[in-house]
């Protein structure tokens, strides 16, 4: 056995870690010993691996998973790990602000400020015509919204083509409750001006996406208008409750599923950008 090799206690006073904490990493595939006798089975460390031993203990500070360390910990290319960490604090630090928007509005929900919460979305009215659209309906849990909604459409805009082109703004209606132990069903919807197309699309399409093409009866609708960052959770649950409370106050029923109609780019438009009318019809 190599003299210059530490003990597992030594080389833990050196890296300021615990024996603990290197038997851990040792486990994981994080820091391999050097050498492991195999008769007492103790472990021994070089002097060199106490800066990846450091390293691992600081992307833990950072609540990285272990299995992403590992990924850090296998690039060899400097630069390239040091991105693999800041696309990684990136995703912290977005889920941080989500958590920090929906903190705000849990603040004002639960200490009877709603109002406050909704008086930043100014509530009309506008009258929707007939309309022939294709679709698509799906059972989904609210995680999986921002993946299938704009594949979703995007396969709906394509086949628009076929149906003579797109009538108006792509929108998505909402026939029971979405959330994590409710799955709907979603409905996406693209106005289109050949019914014919549109029917034969359908039969094409229906059983790989339950897709249908349907007439969209004239509808009256409340609704409100909102921002590209407002589409994320909870800002749009806000939105919609103040559609809602102005409903009531109002004194207007529901006359069907609550809807999101997008008219607007949703690639080329910014965050504070109007993309989206929250609606509900009356």
């Amino acid at each position: 056995m190599d003299e210059n090799l530490l003990t597992i206690g030594a080389f833990a006073a050196r890296a300021r870690l615990s024996p603990k904490a290197l038997r851990l990493y040792d486990r994981l595939g994080l820091l391999t010993p050097a050498y492991v006798d195999e008769t007492s089975g103790y472990r021994y460390y070089r002097e060199s691996q106490v800066e990846r031993a450091r390293l691992v203990f600081l992307l833990r500070r950072l609540d990285m998973p272990l299995a992403r360390i590992a990924e850090v910990m296998a690039e060899a290319d400097g630069v390239r790990a040091a991105d693999l960490v800041a696309a990684y604090w990136a995703d912290v630090e977005e889920r941080l602000a989500g958590q920090r928007t929906l903190a705000h509005y849990l603040r004002g929900r639960l200490s009877g400020r709603s109002s406050e919460l909704y008086a930043k979305f100014e509530v009309h009215t506008m009258d929707v015509p007939e309309q022939w659209v294709i679709t698509e309906k799906r059972h989904t849990v609210e995680d999986e919204l921002p993946t299938w909604i704009p594949a979703s459409l995007g396969r709906l805009e394509s086949a628009a083509e076929e149906c003579g082109g797109m009538t108006g703004a792509s929108f998505v209606v909402y026939h029971s409750e979405v959330a994590d132990v409710s799955d709907g069903p979603v409905e996406t919807c693209v106005p289109v001006a050949d019914p014919d197309a549109a029917r034969a699309w359908a039969t094409e399409h229906a059983r790989a996406w339950d897709a249908a093409a349907r007439l969209e009866p004239a509808r009256r609708v409340a609704y409100t208008r909102i921002t590209k960052s407002q589409v994320e959770a909870p800002q749009i649950h806000a939105a919609f409750e103040a559609v809602e409370a102005w409903m009531e106050r109002e004194g207007l029923d529901y006359a069907g599923p609550c809807r999101e109609i997008y008219f607007a780019d949703w690639d080329k438009a910014g965050p504070e950008d109007e993309v989206c009318d929250v609606a509900f019809p009356i």
